[in-house]
């Protein structure tokens, strides 16, 4: 057992007969009453994100979990095929463990966070960015790069995101799988 001053972000409880993560957390000591923990837990079962607050002191009920590099191997429906880095042992996760499918690339390295009391694959933590190549994007018209404009491009995996206009087909773009949002180009 722990109390509200063991959380922290990717700490696993359990709460509601269900397991949640939690995403962010803030600790709040009001001038008037008692302190409470604000907090974003997100449910590893369904992948809904729910506002919660705890008052400060509350006992939770927190799960070990390991962490295991597995390499994704390939999509098939809604499911995604993983392979674990060190034992070639491979595993299958429906969709809706992944925050951002959209942006995973066959050969991508992720971490996988694992229940240890059962053994089941909880969550799907991507890298904090990657690099994909963009497939389909309108060309950029000289001049309109003064301001901040952008538009829509296509990139290897399917998704769509909002890159500047100097970016064009063929170029390779970082990419922040939190937001889904260009960070930036990169040059080989």
């Amino acid at each position: 057992m722990a109390t509200t001053s063991d959380i922290r972000n990717g700490l696993c409880i359990k709460y509601n007969n269900d397991i949640f993560k939690i995403v962010e957390f803030l600790h709040v000591k009001p001038g008037k009453g008692p302190a409470f923990v604000r907090t974003k837990l997100k449910s590893l079962s369904t992948g809904k994100v729910l506002d919660n607050t705890f008052p400060a002191g509350r006992k939770i009920d927190d799960i070990r979990v390991e962490t295991q590099k597995f390499q994704f191997l390939y999509p098939e429906g809604d499911t995604f095929h993983f392979m674990n880095t060190q034992d070639y042992n491979q595993i299958t996760l429906q969709k809706t463990a992944l925050d951002s499918p959209e942006l995973l690339k066959e050969g991508e390295v992720v971490t996988i966070i694992i229940n240890t009391e059962d053994n089941m694959p909880l969550s799907v933590e991507m890298p904090n960015s990657v690099i994909l190549e963009v497939t389909h994007t309108e060309p950029g018209v000289k001049g309109n790069t003064a301001t901040n404009a952008t538009k829509p491009a296509t990139v290897e995996t399917g998704a769509t995101i909002n890159v500047p206009l100097f970016i064009n087909e063929g170029d390779k773009v970082k990419i922040d799988t939190a937001k889904g949002a260009y960070l930036e180009r990169v040059k080989e």
